[in-house]
């Protein structure tokens, strides 16, 4: 399915204490929601606050971005953690990235690493994160893996669901990133991923890194704040969108 309006979102305040990371303060102005870490993965409840204000004053909107407990390994370790909890996790998350907001509101959730990735194929998992979301707000917005089973549980659930789609991250030919430890996972020419978006988003596909065509239907497109050429690159596909006749708009408005 093409489209003529997309969300193009970035996960941010993953600073810590002394060790700031990222360009947040610059992917800011490029983006319509973020995703903010809530002290698991990164972040800690200063970087939260500074994160959140951040984004109220450039008037984008906010989203929280829970993890399984593993700040030595960023989120990105898989942790054999029960549903149960793994929820109870996420509602404490959600809250506490949700006290530091004006308003006391946040727009979306998108898990981070490895719980994202996990969801992807572990019904039980898809549906602790599903249930936590609707458990504090049944109108927050899930943002997860388009075309993956994690969208349609949602949708079972009556929770509101964005599909996400990545503009610097390789796929394998069965719509799952490819891991982080192989090469070429994450892509860093900032045309190579501009032209990407445009298609995922006008054409309705991607290639794989295997050279296969995968249908995708793009409600948001991410671009990690991290990578060293993240300002230029979130320069380049905001000004391909535009050419392509794409507006940038707030999942809020999408779903």
């Amino acid at each position: 399915m093409t489209k003529n309006k997309v969300d193009f979102n970035s996960d941010v305040g993953e600073s810590f204490g002394q060790y700031k990371l990222g360009l947040d303060e610059e992917i800011v102005r490029h983006v319509s929601s973020v995703n903010i870490a809530c002290g698991f993965h990164a972040g800690d409840p200063t970087w939260m606050n500074k994160t959140v204000k951040l984004a109220e004053k450039n008037g984008v909107r906010i989203g929280a971005h829970p993890a399984y407990p593993d700040l030595q390994g960023f989120g990105r370790r898989n942790m054999k953690i029960e549903p149960e909890e793994v929820k109870n996790d996420i509602i404490y998350q959600i809250g506490a990235l949700t006290g530091f907001t004006t308003d006391k509101k946040i727009q979306h959730v998108k898990p981070h690493g490895a719980m994202y990735n996990n969801a992807v194929n572990d019904e039980k998992l898809a549906e602790a994160i599903c249930n936590a979301i609707i458990e504090v707000d049944s109108t927050l917005i899930l943002l997860a893996l388009s075309g993956s089973r994690w969208i349609s549980i949602a949708k079972e659930l009556g929770l509101k669901v964005a599909q996400e789609v990545f503009a610097d991250r390789a796929i394998n030919s069965d719509g799952t990133l490819v891991s982080r430890s192989l090469k070429g996972a994450v892509i860093h020419d900032p045309d190579v991923i501009a032209e990407r978006t445009v298609k995922m988003i006008k054409q309705g596909y991607i290639t794989s890194i295997t050279g296969e065509d995968i249908e995708v239907e793009a409600d948001s497109i991410c671009m990690h704040g991290d990578n060293p050429s993240a300002v230029q690159i979130a320069e380049e596909v905001k000004l391909a969108l535009k050419s392509a006749g794409i507006k940038i708009a707030p999942l809020s408005e999408l779903v």
